[in-house]
């Protein structure tokens, strides 16, 4: 699932290798998907872009957003995978095809849910535009904005539930907090009632360069690129990890489900703390 760090993983190379590039065709759906969601009528793509150039790509939240010389632009979400791909490999099921100028083609399928939107700018979902006007955690602006949303935030309120719904951080889900809580020592359940001042600015740092770390190594090693390939950050805490042992005590990792997910945590290094 793209979080954070895949989502400016892919939009750096989309603008590094698909830039410039025309648009020969848009093909719809090879296979339906019954959880994958477009903005109107797929079919209707290819009339609204092609032969038009790739401008630029962004990547905010949880999506990222290609826009086209017409002022059209395409964005795509978290359950949304992305790979460019040469015309010369034979490919059958995929949820939208994009044909470029040069024999190479932008491939997007979906796994379990996602969506893949064309609008001309005026498209007003709500996830959408919450990632779209969120402040980046790497923006000077970020501490402040997390300190509010933490004084505002009810005291029973988990860790996880602060910062992976409601959107309160765009593009931190439940697949980055695990490691930013890991490196912080909080455990998932833990209440921001029982938060000290220093454990409030730890937490806050751990977002900061957890995600940092992500970015520049290309994203997780659990997500792929636009060419198939892992990324190169080692994630800590997920479902590849939990046979092995913690890496800061080597104390056994646990896994529970919690809020409509699985949370992994060490409960040496992450003490449920209680009031």
């Amino acid at each position: 699932m793209l979080e954070f760090p895949e989502v400016l993983t892919i939009a750096e190379q989309l603008n590094n290798h698909v830039v410039g590039k025309r648009i020969n065709n848009v093909l719809p759906p090879s296979k339906e998907h019954k959880f994958c969601w477009y903005n109107g009528e797929p079919a209707k793509y290819d009339a609204a872009i092609k032969g038009r150039e790739i401008e630029s790509v962004e990547g905010f939240g949880i999506f990222v957003e290609i826009t086209f010389s017409n002022g059209y632009k395409l964005c795509f979400n978290d359950g949304v995978n992305v790979r460019l791909e040469s015309s010369e490999k034979d490919l059958k099921n995929y949820q939208l095809l994009i044909e470029l100028d040069d024999s190479s083609n932008l491939v997007f399928t979906v796994a379990m849910y996602g969506g893949i939107f064309l609008h001309d700018g005026s498209y007003d979902n709500e996830y959408y535009l919450k990632s779209k006007h969120a402040i980046s955690p790497f923006s000077p602006e970020f501490k402040e904005k997390y300190h509010k949303i933490l004084m505002d935030s009810k005291p029973n309120l988990s860790a996880k539930a602060f910062l992976a719904t409601e959107q309160r951080f765009p593009g931190i889900g439940n697949g980055v907090l695990q490691d930013i809580l890991f490196t912080a020592g909080i455990h998932p359940k833990r209440k921001i009632s029982t938060f000290s001042d220093s454990d409030k600015e730890n937490l806050l740092d751990c977002i900061i360069t957890v995600l940092q770390d992500m970015v520049e190594n290309g994203g997780r090693d659990i997500e792929k690129d636009i060419f198939g390939r892992k990324g190169g950050y080692k994630v800590c805490m997920s479902k590849n990890t939990i046979k092995s042992n913690c890496p800061k005590c080597g104390g056994q990792i646990i896994k529970e489900s919690y809020l409509g997910g699985s949370v992994y945590y060490c409960p040496l290094c992450q003490p449920l703390i209680k009031e």
